[in-house]
């Protein structure tokens, strides 16, 4: 019993210090409690990982697709459609194109006014693709469905929109396709069946153009 009447604690009997005196209880924290276990270091460093390559695949069409549009622009004219080289080098531009067709682009900017985009159709396949500035496609159409000619008015949305109602009825018998962006690409594709037509079918897309439209 202690001074004021609770009652003494001893320690565990039979559990004696180097000196035979009772050895006084306490409470140790293991050694290995005070590091990380390497399990778990391991799993957070996956996690970390795992968030990263998800980030980069989210972020990576964004990034490409601006870079391309960025280096187009560099050394081509905006409203204006351009046949590329047969020969892309690895790296370039837009370095994934068929080698078996002949590519044509436009790079353009609704700011100002709409876009009238008139391709000719070559003799096998040829296909017009709209995207934005981002590298979203939103619009395709092929010569299979629009006939000798692929001929269209591009705008935004807001143009679409301020269109009059009498101008509304004569569009009824013309292709309008509204961008989501002001600016983007209009990537043409021309099939040729071998090399020795691959000459005509430059000149055909010679004739494509994508210029503002007459008010």
């Amino acid at each position: 019993m202690t001074a004021s009447g609770e009652p003494r604690s001893f320690p565990p009997a039979g559990r004696r210090n180097g000196k035979g005196l009772p050895q006084v209880w306490t409470w140790r924290v293991p050694a290995t409690a005070t590091r990380p276990s390497v399990l778990v270091g391991l799993a957070i460093i996956l996690v970390l990982a795992g968030l990263v390559h998800l980030i980069s695949i989210l972020a990576m069409p964004f990034l490409a697709e601006q870079d391309a549009y960025r280096r187009l622009a560099k050394d081509r004219p905006v409203n204006e459609m351009v046949l590329l080289p047969d020969t892309t080098p690895a790296g370039g531009a837009l370095p994934m194109l068929d080698p078996a067709f002949v590519h044509a682009v436009c790079l353009y900017n609704l700011g100002k006014q709409p876009l009238k985009v008139r391709v000719p159709a070559t003799a096998d396949y040829t296909s017009v693709s709209f995207y934005t500035a981002r590298g979203v496609g939103f619009y395709a159409l092929s010569d299979q469905a629009a006939g000798r000619v692929i001929e269209l008015d591009l705008m935004t949305l807001a143009q679409r929109a301020a269109m009059p109602e009498d101008e509304e009825i004569t569009a009824a018998d013309r292709l309008v396709v509204a961008s989501p962006s002001t600016t983007g690409i209009v990537l043409v594709r021309a099939f040729s069946r071998d090399r020795d037509m691959r000459e005509v079918v430059r000149r055909q897309l010679e004739a494509a153009t994508c210029a503002p439209a007459p008010s």
